[in-house]
């Protein structure tokens, strides 16, 4: 195993094949090619002497020796990207880029117009959006900032409470037309429902709930969040969808109001190390302002 020259990039490639799935993924998410990215994974093996991934009709499958290697390389990638951005903005300037962590709910649906609303008023930072419902290391400065839908244990990280933000159980106008609308708890699995298929959090949550809906009990099954609203804004079935996104769907009517409230509470997360780094304090007060008015309404 010749490990004295690895060339970085090809570790680089290798952890953006895993993370994303995929040689094209990591390509675009790298702004590369595929045939760039599938180069550095033959080479990166040829160095190692051993092999990475598997290859099939399906695509790339991480191979056990791959997987043992995944956890320091992503390490060494997050520590890349943390010198990158601490080279391009002094601690103390409101210049460089801040790194964001959140989930695809929040980063497509919510953030936007938060975003120009920032970036008109701090026109000099740059801010990299990671859209994932795999939640980035920030001990590991995956990120600089996190919005996360849950609190984090680990002392190194400050933690800045926002509110709840309700989840509740939504039909499209024309689903609720055609199929009627459930009056109680035990006629919703006689519908249609739209759920998660392998993300077993969000499946656990709605067994727990009021809800106790298993993975089989849904009709349609995605773990892309922003899959399953459109799933739902197309009248396929009910879905849960938070409170404050609805109001802005006249097209979606709640079911089950005074059944059925899941709690979404709504944290702000950055590594205690970035307390005095000016960038990422002025977008973490800017977002604690702004997404306190979103749980508010």
């Amino acid at each position: 195993m010749n490990i004295d020259k690895i060339d970085w990039n090809l570790l680089k490639s290798f952890v953006f094949v895993i993370r994303e799935g995929s040689l094209s993924a990591a390509a675009r998410a790298l702004r590369s090619t595929q045939p760039t990215i599938g180069r550095h994974i033959e080479t990166l093996e040829d160095e190692l002497g051993i092999a990475l991934f598997t290859r099939s009709r399906e695509g790339l499958k991480p191979t056990e020796e791959a997987l043992n290697l995944f956890p320091e390389a992503q390490a060494m990638a997050g520590s890349y990207q943390a010198l990158i951005r601490k080279i391009s903005g002094e601690n103390q300037s409101h210049t460089g880029t801040v790194r964001l962590a959140v989930s695809e709910i929040v980063g497509i649906e919510i953030l936007p117009p938060l975003l120009k609303k920032f970036h008109l008023q701090h026109p000099q930072i740059k801010v990299e959006l990671s859209i994932s419902n795999q939640s980035e290391n920030l001990l590991k400065r995956e990120a600089d900032l996190a919005i996360r839908m849950s609190q984090p244990k680990q002392d190194a990280l400050i933690a800045k409470y926002i509110g709840i933000s309700p989840v509740g159980l939504y039909g499209h106008k024309d689903y609720l037309k055609q199929y009627g609308t459930p009056k109680h708890m035990n006629e919703l699995k006689t519908h249609k429902t739209i759920g998660p298929d392998e993300d077993y959090a969000f499946l656990e949550l709605l067994k727990s709930s009021q809800l106790n809906i298993s993975r089989n009990d849904l009709f349609f099954r995605v773990d892309n969040q922003i899959a399953q609203l459109q799933l739902l804004r197309q009248g396929l079935g009910i879905g849960a969808m938070q409170i404050q996104l609805a109001k802005k769907e006249p097209d979606l009517s709640r079911v089950l109001e005074r059944d059925i409230e899941i709690p979404m509470p709504v944290y702000l997360i950055m590594h205690e190390d970035l307390r005095t780094t000016q960038r990422v304090r002025v977008l973490f007060n800017f977002l604690v302002n702004e997404m306190s008015h979103f749980v508010e309404q």
